[in-house]
C-alpha cells in the first residue's frame, strides 16, 4: 500500500489519541496544497468536483452564520478551522485514486475497527482496556472513560468490517461479523449507536436478500440473536441494565419521563427549536449553541450553568443543529449537499459503488435524522465526518489504471 494511502489510514489509527489525528490530517492537507501549486492536482478536474461542492455545502452555512453569531469569536474560529477539511479531502482523492488499492484500504480500516472491538471485549472481561478502566455505566474501550465515543464510532465504522467480512468470507462471514460487533456496541451504552447499528443491519440485510420474505427472515434472525445478546448483557452487566431501564422510562408517556429517558434531550431540542424561531435565517452561529442556550431555555433547565452562563454544548440532533446554528440557509445547503452525494452514487458504475459501499453506509448511519448525534461542526466528530466524506468521494472517483504517484 503506498505511503499516501497509509497517511489517510493514520487519521483513523490516531483517532482515539486526543488530537493526534490532526497530525496526519495536516500533513495530507499540506501535500495537497503542494500538489496544487505544482499543478499535479487541478481544481477544474471533474474528479475533484464532488468533494469541493460538498465542502461548499458544509462550509458556506458556517460562514453565513457568522453574520449574526451570538459569539462571533467562536463562530469565526470554527469557520477558519473547518477550512482544513477541504485540502485533506483533495489529498485523499489523490492518494486513493488507484482503484486497485481499495480492497486493501477497506481491509485495513476493518482491521483497525476490529482491534478496537477486541479491546472492548477485553475491557468487558477484565474491566480494563488500552484506554484504561471502564466508565462507571459503559464500556469505554480504547477511547477511555473520559471520552465516551466508543459506541457511536464502532457503529458508524462497522460497515467497513461487515463489507470486508462479506468480501473475504461470504455471507457467513458477514453474519458472524455482525454478531461479534453487537456486544461492544450494546455495552458501550450509546442508544444512538444502537439505532445506527440496527439501521446498518437493515440496509445490509436488504442488499443481501432483495426479496421481502428472505429479508424478513434475516431481520427476525438477527433480532433474535441480538435480543439474546441483550438478555445476557442484562443479566451480567448492571451498566447495560441501567441504560435499558432509563430507556424504558419513555413508556410512561409523560413529558418528564420522556425527558429522563432521553437524558434531557427533549429539553435541548425544545431550546434548539426556540433558537431557530428567533434566528430563522442564519441561526445563532456554528458552535454558538452553548452560549445562546440560557437565553432560549425554559426556566429551571437542568443544562443551564449560572456560573458560566452557558448551556448544553450542541443540539444532539443533526437537523436541529443545522437549523439552530446555521438557520434555514444552512439547512438548504445541507439538503443540496445530500442530493449531490446521492446523485453521485446513482450515476456511478457498479465498481465505483462497490468501492464506496462502506463509507456510504457509514455516512448514512452517521447522518440518519431519526436519531441523536454528536456535533457535526465540532473538531472531533466533524473530522470523522469529513474523513468518511473524503473516502466516499475518492472511492467514486478512483480509476482502474494506476496513476503516477510521484509528488
Amino acid at each position: 500500500m503506498p505511503w499516501s494511502a497509509l497517511l489517510v489510514l493514520a487519521v483513523l489509527v490516531l483517532l482515539p489519541v486526543g488530537r493526534a489525528a490532526e497530525v496526519p490530517w495536516a500533513i495530507g492537507g499540506i501535500v495537497a496544497i503542494v500538489l496544487l501549486l505544482r499543478r499535479r492536482l487541478e481544481l477544474r478536474d471533474q474528479d475533484l468536483r464532488l468533494a469541493m461542492t460538498l465542502f461548499a455545502c458544509y462550509w458556506l452555512p458556517a460562514l453565513f452564520s457568522a453574520v449574526h453569531a451570538i459569539d462571533p469569536g467562536k463562530t469565526g474560529s470554527t469557520v477558519a478551522i473547518t477550512m482544513r477539511f477541504l485540502p485533506f479531502a483533495l489529498f485523499s482523492l489523490w492518494a486513493l485514486r488507484d482503484a486497485s488499492v481499495w480492497n486493501a484500504v477497506t481491509g485495513a480500516i476493518a482491521a483497525v475497527v476490529s482491534l478496537w472491538a477486541l479491546d472492548a471485549y477485553v475491557q468487558m472481561a477484565t474491566g480494563y482496556s488500552i484506554g484504561g478502566p471502564a466508565e462507571a455505566e459503559r464500556v469505554s474501550g480504547i477511547f477511555g472513560a473520559g471520552n465516551l465515543k466508543l459506541g457511536p464510532t464502532l457503529s458508524v465504522l462497522s460497515p467497513f468490517v461487515l463489507v470486508a467480512a462479506r468480501m473475504r468470507f461470504g455471507w457467513k462471514g458477514l453474519a458472524l461479523a455482525f454478531v461479534l460487533l453487537a456486544p461492544p456496541i450494546l455495552l458501550a451504552g450509546s442508544r444512538a449507536a444502537w439505532v445506527s447499528y440496527a439501521l446498518i443491519g437493515v440496509v445490509i440485510a436488504w442488499q443481501e436478500t432483495r426479496r421481502p420474505l428472505r429479508f424478513i427472515a434475516v431481520i427476525v434472525s438477527f433480532a433474535l440473536v441480538v435480543g439474546a445478546i441483550g438478555a445476557l448483557a442484562l443479566h451480567d452487566s448492571a451498566r447495560f441494565g441501567a441504560r435499558v431501564e432509563r430507556s424504558l422510562l419513555a413508556l410512561r408517556g409523560t413529558d418528564a419521563a420522556l425527558d429522563d429517558a432521553s437524558a434531557g434531550r427533549l429539553s435541548i431540542w425544545r431550546t434548539a427549536i426556540a433558537m431557530n424561531r428567533a434566528n430563522p435565517l442564519t441561526g445563532v452561529g456554528v458552535r454558538g449553541f452553548r452560549y445562546a442556550y440560557p437565553t432560549y431555555a425554559a426556566p429551571g433547565d437542568r443544562f443551564v450553568d449560572p456560573k458560566t452562563e452557558t448551556g448544553a454544548s450542541h443540539a444532539h440532533q443533526i437537523v436541529l443543529e443545522v437549523l439552530s446554528e446555521t438557520g434555514v440557509v444552512g439547512l438548504a445547503f445541507w439538503l443540496i449537499g445530500t442530493w449531490l452525494g446521492l446523485r453521485a452514487w446513482w450515476r456511478a458504475d457498479g465498481a465505483a459503488r462497490s468501492r464506496a459501499l462502506a463509507p456510504a453506509l457509514a455516512l448514512v448511519a452517521m447522518c440518519f435524522p431519526v436519531n441523536t448525534h454528536l456535533a457535526f461542526y465540532s473538531a472531533w466528530w466533524g473530522l470523522l465526518f469529513w474523513w468518511l466524506l473524503a473516502l466516499y468521494c475518492a472511492a467514486l472517483a478512483a480509476h482502474g489504471t494506476p496513476a503516477d504517484r510521484s509528488a
